[in-house]
């Protein structure tokens, strides 16, 4: 054995060692809310503590977007301006409670959640079809009492995980399998075309798309798959009276600006309107019922308008940074199927935002897409928070030291 490979050999226990001491010496010191961790928050890879510290920004601030875009239509519609805000704040609670329950429980766990979620999932997006309630010609919600599901946002965590444990193992499992997985996605597709809900169905199909990419499936195969998925979309469109209205008046929205074009025409108003600095915050007019949906699928158009050209860049270049982590934490993932599920969360997160606003700006035909973490609404907040916490754990087990022996104060905390 040469020399060099002795010193590897001697230096990596002295590293273990060292490890399991800094880890005892820390585990004397944790404060309450640290020991709720997997691991000390020192040891935390730095891409996971920027990233947990930008989510916490991003969520405050879509708050305060929130609270701008939805204060003056509450107050004239319930009575309460605060009545959105209030809301959303418990589905915050709900959702961040989710979050940590996620970074603290072991992704091998949720990938053996992954199959079931997926088909139970498939079953509720079916069931909107039968007993779902239609709004704005779209049947994608159930309704329990005062809740209101919409599966298939809920679904995505679950499409992620389990498109991650197939592809990772894709040329080592048999074609049975392949064919039954591959038919469970293609209903998913197709049932929430049926609602209809192309954008939603075009994101799902794009996010597995990816994770076979990145998984290095066959581009013959990738390349077939893509054709295939834009011949359905097309045919869809078509098909669906609702959505060909929406692209003809995508294509020239001052042709009707006071019919089918005028949620196109009130956001891009709006977005005008906000010049290089923006309006002020909380000083959008648009927002004064004349811009559609406010508080969800447009509400990039009142930030816009209230933050201007500079404020829109910002917004940018932060998801762009989001997609950057993302891209980093799952470069450092130890296997496979972690570094395809931090893919495909960041996938999500960051191309729903872009596709929101690109919808908002005119680049995109008008679809139902909310703005992650700013958009109001549960379903999308617990379908968001889920998503960050998967990707946090990526980047937690990348560190090796969930798994390592630590003193059992330590232990307690790691899931």
């Amino acid at each position: 054995m040469s020399a060099p490979s002795k010193r590897i050999t001697k230096e990596r226990p002295y590293r273990k060692q060292k490890v399991k001491e800094n880890l005892h010496q820390s585990s004397e010191k944790l404060s309450f809310w640290q020991t709720k961790l997997p691991i000390p928050w020192g040891f935390w890879p730095a891409e996971a503590r920027l990233f947990l510290s930008l989510l916490g920004v991003w969520s405050l601030a879509g708050l305060l977007v929130l609270g701008s875009a939805s204060w003056w239509v509450a107050a004239r519609e319930m009575g309460d301006g605060a009545y959105y805000i209030k809301r959303q704040i418990l589905w915050f609670s709900a959702s961040w409670s989710l979050f940590f329950l996620v970074i603290s429980t072991s992704l091998r766990r949720w990938l053996k959640f992954a199959g079931p979620g997926v088909v139970i999932g498939c079953v509720l997006v079916g069931a909107t079809l039968v007993i779902g309630s239609t709004v704005n010609g779209a049947s994608r919600w159930l309704i329990f009492g005062p809740i209101r599901i919409q599966p298939s946002e809920l679904i995505k965590p679950f499409v992620i995980l389990q498109a991650a444990s197939i592809f990772a193992h894709w040329k080592r499992i048999n074609a049975d399998q392949k064919l039954l997985w591959l038919g469970v996605f293609g209903l998913l597709i197709l049932s929430i075309l049926k609602q209809p809900n192309l954008s939603t169905a075009g994101l799902i199909g794009i996010l597995i798309w990816l994770v076979a990419l990145s998984s290095g499936v066959g581009l013959r195969s990738l390349f077939s798959t893509a054709i295939l998925g834009g011949l359905l979309g097309t045919a869809s469109i078509v098909f669906n009276e609702y959505q060909l209205l929406r692209v003809t008046s995508f294509l020239d929205p001052w042709q009707d600006p006071q019919g089918n074009g005028y949620q196109l025409t009130q956001s891009l108003l709006a977005i005008g309107s906000g010049g290089w600095f923006g309006e002020g915050y909380g000083l959008s007019t648009q927002k004064l019922q004349y811009l559609p949906i406010q508080s969800t699928d447009f509400i990039f158009a009142v930030f816009a308008e209230e933050f201007g050209f500079v404020g829109s860049i910002m917004l940018l270049l932060f998801l762009m940074f989001i997609a950057f982590l993302g891209l980093k934490i799952a470069l450092k993932c130890r296997n496979n199927q972690t570094k395809l599920v931090a893919i495909g969360s960041t996938t999500i997160l960051v191309g729903q935002s872009i596709m929101n606003i690109a919808v908002a700006s005119g680049a995109m035909p008008t679809t139902g897409l909310p703005l992650p973490l700013i958009s109001y609404g549960g379903n999308s907040l617990i379908s968001s928070l889920f998503l960050a916490g998967l990707l946090i754990r990526c980047s937690l087990e990348s560190t090796g030291l969930i798994t390592t022996r630590v003193p059992r104060k330590v232990q307690k905390s790691i899931g």
